[in-house]
């Protein structure tokens, strides 16, 4: 009797290569010829010319994107005409055991730095290979810490991957105390390395930064300075700020297309790692706009006319909160997807993904359950990569 194990090789390579990425963990399980077969260097790269291959086909009709739910990183399929949100699979946990919460990730090239759910643990991993580096911190992390992962681009067009972590906070009080760090974690050499940053910016926790190009872009405002107890500041200038991985240093400010205030819901997206989009929706009013750059550079960025503008109130009547509002663009179908809570409930007990277009183009699409209220969802786009960690 023919063991799976006794297969000729070329028979081996064509089963494994036509397993979708979820599957490749119980795969490698199968036999130790099918797991040394799994990491050898030629089969992978041959695997991932196919997958990349057959994701830019989908990409006529539908998107793969990356969405973390309930502390679990899946992989989708996205249709935002039919529309159609498929499930492809689990992306199998960090550990052999399955056991890690994820409660933050940042994409960047096929790439995910994940933050743990207890804060405590950071981690940089390939779903594709499966591959991961755990990052230990300098000192310590810190609950209100921001990361951005990102890349220099080497002459030979090799990629040094880094990881940008800070905090400019004030803890405390009588009287509050700052606590200031700016450190930057180098793939390459495995350390950190403290950088010098006086900010005159400040960058709220829950706005995510944006990796593009191998650059990080957060939604930035005035930082203003210590105000009495009781006294609140609703209007300050707000812009573009960018992290330039290659000269380690943040760029200028950049103009947006609009002014936003405090309660104001803002965040941003890529279209297809090229361009950047950002979606704003007034607190005072229920119209949401997404517009999408023309030029985007660390030093400069231009922007289209507006790419969508959609009033919410007769389809949802409520505004996306400001603490997720995790969104994802399909430049040629004209449409978007936005994750939220089902707001029309009392509690929110349920992932929602809400699909708007032109000409009143509104769908719900039902993710799941939401035992976390105060948990956001988040999507990216995803492409696999072959990136050693």
């Amino acid at each position: 009797m023919t063991k799976i194990s006794d297969l000729p090789r070329d028979l081996t390579e064509e089963v494994l290569s036509r397993l979708p990425m979820t599957s490749m963990r119980a795969a490698r399980f199968t036999c130790k010829k099918w797991n040394t077969l799994s990491k050898d260097r030629s089969f992978r790269k041959k695997q991932l010319r196919g997958a990349i291959s057959a994701a830019k086909k989908k990409q006529t009709k539908e998107f793969q994107v990356i969405m973390m739910i309930q502390y679990r990183v899946y992989l989708f399929s996205v249709n935002l005409l039919n529309p159609s949100i498929e499930r492809i699979g689990k992306l199998i946990s960090l550990d052999v055991e399955d056991r890690v919460d994820i409660s933050k990730i940042f994409h960047c090239h096929g790439l995910l730095l994940c933050i743990t759910k207890d804060i405590s643990r950071l981690v940089v991993w390939n779903p594709y290979s499966g591959q991961t580096r755990w990052i230990q911190p300098r000192n310590s992390y810190h609950r209100l810490d921001r990361y951005a992962l990102g890349y220099e681009e080497k002459k030979n067009s090799c990629r040094s991957y880094k990881i940008l972590r800070f905090m400019d906070n004030y803890e405390g009080d009588n009287p509050p105390y700052l606590i200031r760090e700016f450190e930057i974690y180098d793939l390459n050499s495995d350390s950190w390395k403290v950088v010098d940053v006086p900010p005159d910016w400040e960058i709220e926790y829950y706005h995510r930064g944006l990796s593009l190009k191998g650059n990080t872009y957060w939604f930035a405002q005035e930082k203003l300075p210590i105000f009495p107890l009781g006294r609140v500041v609703s209007d300050m200038a707000d812009f573009l700020l960018c992290f330039d991985f290659t000269r380690e240093r943040f760029g200028p400010r950049l103009p947006l297309p609009f002014h936003s205030f405090v309660e104001d819901t803002v965040t941003l997206s890529s279209v297809r790692d090229k361009q950047l989009a950002v979606l704003f929706q007034p607190c005072y009013a229920s119209t949401v706009k997404i517009w999408i750059s023309s030029k985007i550079e660390p030093n400069a960025v231009s922007w289209r006319k507006v790419f969508l503008a959609v009033d919410m109130k007769p389809l949802t009547g409520f505004q996306f909160d400001i603490y997720s509002g995790s969104f994802f663009v399909d430049q040629k179908k004209k449409v978007a997807m936005v994750l939220d809570k089902d707001r029309c409930r009392s509690k929110l007990t349920r992932n929602i993904a809400y699909i708007i277009g032109k000409k009143g183009y509104f769908k719900k699409v039902d993710l799941g359950e939401s035992t976390v209220p105060s948990l956001a969802s988040l999507v990216c786009s995803y492409v696999p990569s072959s990136t050693q960690i």
